[in-house]
């Protein structure tokens, strides 16, 4: 059967050969096999001892807050992620907010993001009632362009008295948020060393990162705080959850001291030494999570096969192919990623189509945040390679039961 638009021309004259939705969808269904339709784009793997974790919390009436498994969860994140401490929270967002509190965001500062990003990075700066400041994306890496970057910065900013101040707007760059985008690491060494030299802490958002490794190190050890997300649509999830990785123990203490209210330990009394927020993750949930992250490792090992598959049944499809992690990485592949070879929102929206008309629950990548209403003001450099990739990247089905599900 012939699909509306099968063959979709470039944007760029001149360009690769044109893309063949047929043919990528073909590839798509050749991976995904008999699975049920519709096939979403990612959902949560049970496989493990989740049913008997929550159902201790529940026997015990330890559901909320506070309870063994919160402890543990928290252990174990810190080991897998190579840091001396992590705080779980009730969301990634939750996490993203406190941790820009945590190195000292504050009303007016800006904080540089990546233009293509989830809007949980941007709007976490907007609940410090700071600016976002978007900057552009590398191909190789999906993230920040640290090159891109450091040129930007040395036109808009200056140091003054040891502070970062956008030369424009005269407001202090308070923070650095690099993301990892579907867990494809950032060229953390780079962005470290631009960071140091102007005064800038980072916030590791490595919401969609758990697993995914830099030179060999996981990610979110590499600045000052890192954030984490359990969300259902997640490798590891704790239905809703998320938590901060830490090496600095004042610091560690002040984001739970932060996350649970602020409240002083006493015995009855209700004493709260400063604005603090409700965000610490429910036992029941890290129930959940501990039972997952048991399993991260089969987890991981099958999303690597699963790309594998994905690689090679694209090998033949014209005008796209499979995203794979840079030499310096190891990807958790959160989500895979079919990249075209060029920019083109008519033959990304045609292949949309037709994968839906299959049952095929593909995505495209977010809409830059610099284009949505309430951050289209906000202070930007050159976007130009972040604006080529949203027209070029498309997120295939990439569920665990994929893998799992498949016959030897």
């Amino acid at each position: 059967m012939h699909m509306p638009g099968a063959k979709q021309e470039s944007a760029r004259a001149g360009g690769s050969k044109p893309f063949d939705v047929e043919a990528a969808i073909a590839a798509v269904e050749a991976v995904v096999g008999n699975a049920t339709r519709p096939v979403p784009l990612h959902e949560p793997y049970f496989g493990g001892k989740e049913w008997d974790y929550v159902k201790e919390t529940l026997d015990s009436g330890w559901v909320s807050s506070v309870g063994k498994f919160v402890d543990d969860f928290e252990r174990q994140l810190a080991k897998h992620c190579e840091v001396s401490h992590a705080v779980a929270t009730v969301n990634g967002t939750a996490a993203l907010h406190a941790a820009l509190l945590l190195v000292g965001v504050r009303p007016g500062d800006e904080v540089v993001l990546p233009a293509l990003t989830f809007i949980a990075t941007a709007n976490a700066v907007s609940y410090c009632g700071a600016v976002p400041h978007f900057c552009d994306s590398d191909a190789r890496s999906l993230g920040i362009d640290p090159e891109k970057l450091d040129r930007d910065l040395a036109e808009t900013a200056e140091i003054v008295q040891g502070v970062c101040r956008n030369k424009r707007t005269g407001r202090r760059i308070a923070a650095l948020v690099p993301m990892h985008t579907f867990g494809h690491p950032v060229d953390m060494d780079s962005l470290v060393e631009l960071a140091a030299r102007w005064h800038i802490p980072i916030v590791e958002d490595a919401a969609e990162a758990l697993g995914s490794t830099y030179k060999g190190r996981h990610v979110g050890s590499h600045g000052a705080i890192a954030t984490l997300s359990f969300n259902g649509n997640k490798p590891v999830t704790t239905g809703g959850g998320g938590a901060l990785l830490i090496n600095d123990p004042a610091m560690a203490r002040a984001a739970k001291h932060l996350t649970t209210t602020a409240k002083q330990p006493h015995a009855w009394a209700f004493i709260h030494d400063q604005v603090g927020y409700n965000y610490r993750l429910p036992n029941i949930n890290a129930a959940l999570g501990c039972a997952q992250l048991e399993q991260l490792d089969v987890f991981l090992a099958a999303k690597r096969k699963l790309q594998g598959r994905y690689q090679n049944a694209f090998r033949n499809v014209a005008g796209a192919s499979i995203f794979t992690d840079a030499n310096y990485a190891t990807s958790n592949y959160w989500l895979i990623t079919m990249m075209l070879d060029e920019p083109s929102e008519q033959a990304r929206d045609a292949f949309l189509q037709a994968a839906h008309a299959r049952g095929l629950q593909c995505r495209p990548v977010w809409t830059g945040m610099h284009r949505l209403p309430m951050y289209q003001n906000c202070p930007r450099m050159d976007l130009s390679q972040a604006e080529a990739l949203e027209a070029r990247i498309v997120n295939l089905p990439s569920s665990m039961s994929l893998e799992f599900g498949r016959s030897a």
